[in-house]
């Protein structure tokens, strides 16, 4: 007998549509023999398990469950596909906790933690960990510009703290361009981040649990056209993401130490993916995303098919994993 899994998709956030992509992604892979796969779309306007012929069926919040055909439907897991709001923060992780059903993702803390990039390196800074230069600042704010740029140096990177997809960041190489950058990052969080630039190699790093252990995945290389890793870099093609990174033997066993200890000094679980930038041989922490892109494109299922996983196995292991927690 099958298992009932719900790929959540969609979310309140810029990366919608790209979350869209990457749960048709999961549907299309997870091996019809183990489950029966439901496509649930969450907006701030319906929650609804959309069928294949698009007929649309409300999803009963009160306990995650459906009604097709006068028959109730339970989930005995979630898949959760939502990159940013609610998915990525906390709260649909704190909804499942509650309801107590197993999801793929991380626990509730760790979620809203990874999401709020300000605290989450202020956290991993106690713990020696490098990181950029920054300065927070919310809305509301008097912006002393001078101050900002003697803190953290030109050029400088204004990002929304509570964003993904790179939603919301400017890189700023001249002071007068600062207030401009603010405004753009504004109209995605009411919470900044400004960093100073690192120059150097970018990487990004995947690191999961897979079959009980923690795991971390070949390293991919950032070579972005435009002037950082922008959107357009990440989503419309304007880079080169090179898996296994031109990487020497320090750098590699250095970032992989890293990513792995703040996995787990975290306390993670389900997916992660962090981004690091280079100065010599040490890496410094940018950021971390606990549900990254899943499609056949992103860099994670890249990682893992260099590793020799595919995405059949890279999914069914997230929801066996998510169900071994709750047992």
């Amino acid at each position: 007998m099958t298992q009932n899994i719900a790929i959540i998709m969609g979310g309140f956030s810029s990366e919608a549509a790209i979350s869209i992509k990457s749960g048709q992604v999961v549907f299309q892979h997870l091996p019809k023999q183990l489950y029966t796969a439901y496509c649930i779309h969450i907006s701030k306007e319906k929650w609804v398990y959309v069928a294949a012929d698009g007929k649309e069926f409300l999803v009963n919040t009160n306990d995650f469950s459906i009604v097709i055909d006068g028959k109730t439907i339970h989930f005995d897991c979630v898949f959760n596909a939502i990159h940013g709001a609610p998915g990525e923060d906390g709260f649909m992780q704190a909804y499942f906790e509650l309801l107590d059903i197993p999801h793929t993702s991380c626990g509730m803390y760790q979620a809203a933690l990874t999401f709020n990039k300000r605290d989450c390196l202020n956290v991993l800074k106690a713990y020696n960990i490098p990181t950029a230069i920054s300065y927070p600042l919310n809305k509301g704010d008097n912006v002393n510009a001078k101050a900002i740029i003697d803190r953290v140096g030109l050029p400088c990177f204004v990002k929304a703290n509570r964003a993904g997809s790179s939603f919301g960041v400017t890189k700023v190489h001249q002071i007068e361009d600062l207030q401009s950058a603010i405004d753009i990052a504004f109209e995605h969080d009411d919470e900044l981040i400004i960093e100073s630039y690192l120059d150097g190699t970018e990487v990004s790093v995947g690191v999961l649990r897979y079959k009980g252990e923690v795991l971390v995945l070949p390293i991919t290389e950032i070579v972005s056209e435009n002037d950082f890793f922008d959107y357009e870099a990440k989503y419309l093609g304007k880079s080169e993401e090179i898996t296994p990174a031109r990487l020497s033997k320090i750098q590699e066993q250095n970032v992989k130490k890293m990513a792995k200890s703040i996995y787990e000094i975290l306390k993670m679980d389900g997916f992660s993916r962090s981004e690091f930038i280079f100065k010599g041989d040490i890496p410094y922490f940018l950021e971390m995303n606990t549900i990254p892109g899943l499609t056949e494109e992103s860099i994670l299922p890249q990682q893992a098919a260099c590793a020799g996983i595919s995405l059949s196995e890279l999914f069914t292991n997230a929801i066996e994993e998510a169900m071994a927690k709750n047992v």
